[in-house]
């Protein structure tokens, strides 16, 4: 099993930045795909961005040039560095994991961005 463990979301003004981590209970190297989802209210969860276990990655349209994914193995920990943040960036946003063929959650972390 993988614990995920995600922070450092917060309320920040539009144009601000947010950088998110998001800890795991295991060498994340051992883990397959890790990514970032994100879940605005009344809308589906979608893909923000995702790093594979070869360290490729990708982003969703909307987030391109302004989200950045890293990753930072002896700290088993994945961030999502987010710049030149919208309002309609406002959301839950999610980490996750593959780990023998099943996906792992973290518990969320709120990202509000006022106008």
């Amino acid at each position: 099993q993988v614990q995920l463990v995600e922070s450092g979301g917060g309320l920040v003004q539009a144009g601000g930045s947010l950088r998110l981590s998001c800890l795991a209970s295991r060498n994340i190297l051992s883990i397959g795909a890790m990514g970032w989802y994100r879940q605005a209210p009344g809308k589906q969860r979608e893909l923000v961005a995702r790093i594979t276990n070869g360290g490729s990655t990708n982003y969703a349209d909307s987030v391109k040039g302004r989200f950045t994914l890293s990753r930072d193995n002896a700290k088993n920990t994945v961030y999502l560095q987010m710049n030149s943040l919208k309002p309609e960036d406002t959301a839950v946003y999610y980490c996750s994991g593959i780990f023998f063929n099943s996906i792992y959650w973290g518990q969320g972390t709120q990202v509000t961005v006022s106008s």
